[in-house]
């Protein structure tokens, strides 16, 4: 009995489904990160060119900042689950520079098959 739930415990579809769910948070960050950080350069163009109005940045900044941090650890997961070199790795994390490059990055990866 125990070495049945020691087999059920590392069966391949559990790790299918952990994997699936690795997949599912990376992309979800990958698109939420990158519409905060539009919604954050829309407050700096309010703030800065078109009302000396804050409020986008002080909404959008604390909420960019969590998608940020949210994209680096599940671009980190699927980096490490998925078997990503260290160089597509790196540019997943860097992919969250610029504005929607996340979603760049996400298609490519889903295009070449490495979120499987």
């Amino acid at each position: 009995m125990p070495n049945d739930l020691l087999t059920r415990a590392t069966s391949p579809a559990e790790r299918t489904g952990s994997h699936r769910a690795i997949a599912t948070a990376f992309r979800a960050t990958a698109l939420i990160e990158a519409l905060t950080w539009v919604g954050l350069l829309i407050g700096m163009l309010f703030k800065y060119v078109v009302s000396d109005n804050a409020i986008g940045v002080h909404v959008f900044g604390p909420i960019h900042g969590a998608a940020f941090t949210a994209y680096v650890i599940s671009t980190s997961l699927a980096a490490r689950s998925f078997g990503w070199s260290f160089k597509l790795w790196i540019v997943g994390l860097v992919a969250s520079v610029p504005p929607l490059a996340t979603l760049l990055f996400e298609r490519a990866v889903v295009r070449r098959d490495r979120l499987v």
